[in-house]
């Protein structure tokens, strides 16, 4: 096994410990941390397989074990099943949406282990606002449309009461988004610091 999958497997790994970590409070409380599964859904689509068939097969683990924790919460846990309705079924066009906006960035330069440079943080901030604002609209709209839960609510008032709802769903992604590419660039400082002093 060498450098670049034993990376990929650390990084799989770190991804779906933080979504089974944080997927139980969608914004978090006094002792849980929110969820982090947005930003799981991008930043594999950004440090992952660059192959067809790899990038595939890891956003398909992600996906069941997506569903997995929410099995679990809502019928051992006793979490509500509010969610649970047919509009579900569109989070998987939801996730694939931000893990296609992170592969985007990434065209196979973070699998490659290439450094990534100060110069290609705005355009990586703006994919990541972009995909979670997609997230939010397209997740809250197959919601409305496909749940069964609001026959009675008009589309505006559904969209005035989710609307407050915008700002920590996209701002936990972001946050979760900028601490992986912090990490990672301080990770990439160490490395070639190291390999200036032998």
């Amino acid at each position: 096994m060498n450098n670049i999958q034993t990376r990929a497997i650390v990084i799989f790994v770190a991804l779906a410990t933080l979504m089974a970590a944080t997927r139980f409070n969608h914004f978090g409380s006094a002792v849980s941390l929110p969820d982090a599964s947005l930003a799981v859904f991008f930043l594999g689509g950004l440090y992952l397989s660059r192959s067809a068939r790899g990038s595939v097969m890891i956003f398909s683990a992600l996906i069941l074990e997506a569903g997995c924790i929410d099995y679990y919460a809502t019928s051992v846990q006793g979490v509500s099943d509010w969610c649970m309705t047919p509009a579900y079924w569109f989070l998987i066009p939801t996730y694939a949406g931000l893990w296609l906006a992170g592969h985007w960035c990434a065209p196979g330069k973070m699998v490659k282990g290439r450094a990534m440079e100060s110069r290609e943080l705005p355009g990586l901030a703006l994919a990541a606002w972009a995909s979670g604002s997609f997230a939010f609209i397209f997740s809250n709209a197959t919601f409305y449309l496909f749940s069964g839960r609001y026959t009675e609510m008009s589309v505006l008032e559904y969209a005035a009461r989710v609307a407050q709802y915008y700002v920590p769903y996209v701002s936990v992604a972001l946050l979760y988004i900028a601490c992986a590419v912090a990490i990672h660039m301080a990770a990439e400082i160490i490395s070639r610091q190291r390999a200036h002093s032998l």
